[in-house]
């Protein structure tokens, strides 16, 4: 991602950028600390957004692997980016089929998925294979998908996360 790709406003970042297949994408996110670093890299020289400076002043990209090698020192699991997506992934299908009146059919499933992966930017059958958890729509057809979003819990997850993660771990 290049710095052109976002703006930052105060507390907002808004990105717009092409994706995979051409996709535009338009997003918002307001955060004051994500704001601040967003600023801190666009500051940087050079055109792309994810760089640092090390402590003899050069300037390097961040790659993926990088990342996920971070996300894999800071969690001690085997984690990558990829397990973000397919969480926001999970999270709207299991919100799509807990705010559906529809009786439980594959034709609920199949709307769902395409809405889930028309969101992600993925095809039906990648985002039905690898984005969605296959307890939630094993759990809507089935007629025991219950969600209850309540509030939301200490370790940041807001309602919806904190009921699919209670529903994932009593459907191990």
């Amino acid at each position: 991602m290049r710095n052109r790709h976002v703006k930052v406003r105060g507390g907002e970042i808004r990105f717009l950028f092409r994706g995979k297949s051409g996709k535009e994408w338009s997003l918002s996110v307001r955060n004051r600390r994500v704001a601040k670093v967003i600023r801190s890299c666009q500051d940087l020289p050079g055109q792309h957004l994810f760089e640092y400076r090390d402590d003899d002043g050069t300037v390097h990209g961040v790659s993926s692997s990088e990342v996920n090698a971070y996300l894999r020192d800071v969690t001690g699991r085997d984690i990558t980016a990829k397990d973000f997506r397919t969480w926001a992934g999970t999270v709207k299908a299991a919100k799509a089929f807990g705010n559906s009146d529809v009786p439980p059919s594959k034709k609920a499933v199949r709307q769902v998925v395409a809405a889930v992966a028309e969101e992600l930017g993925n095809t039906v059958a990648v985002c039905r294979k690898c984005y969605i958890h296959p307890a939630i729509i094993a759990g809507f057809e089935a007629g025991t998908l219950a969600l209850k979003p309540g509030h939301g819990n200490r370790n940041l997850l807001d309602p919806w996360e904190t009921a699919v993660l209670r529903y994932l771990r009593r459907h191990r």
